[in-house]
């Protein structure tokens, strides 16, 4: 891809990861409140452990650029469960945008993957 390309999917791919990550440690900081929240909208209590991980655990990856595609397909079926399970009743401004947003950029990542600055071109180019 063209250095340009590139520069713009390592922007991505550390906002989304930052993103998330944050999201996966504030859920995991307050996982009562977590658990609250996910049961009042009538998800079970697990679902709440499965997101906080996710989020945390795929968002690092990303800023590391380790796992970019299995990360960035397994956040944007995050989202997908946050819009149908939790958000799509409140509309699009101020309902679903925001995790529409993150879907979108992780199908970006998951389509093209992003290997600038990434520990997994490192690793590559060690091994070639």
């Amino acid at each position: 891809m063209s250095g340009r390309v590139e520069w713009g999917l390592l922007a991505g791919r550390l906002i989304l990861g930052i993103i998330m990550l944050a999201h996966g440690i504030q859920k995991l900081a307050g996982i009562e409140n977590t658990i609250a929240i996910f049961e009042k909208i009538g998800q079970p209590a697990w679902l709440a452990y499965v997101t906080a991980i996710v989020e945390a655990i795929g968002g690092a990856s990303l800023i590391l650029g380790i796992f970019v595609v299995p990360s960035a397909i397994i956040l944007g079926m995050t989202m997908v469960g946050a819009i149908v399970l939790a958000k799509l009743p409140m509309g699009l401004i101020g309902g679903f945008e925001f995790p529409l947003s993150l879907l979108g950029l992780s199908i970006i990542l998951a389509v093209t993957g992003s290997r600038k600055y990434s520990l997994s071109s490192v690793v590559t180019s060690q091994r070639s």
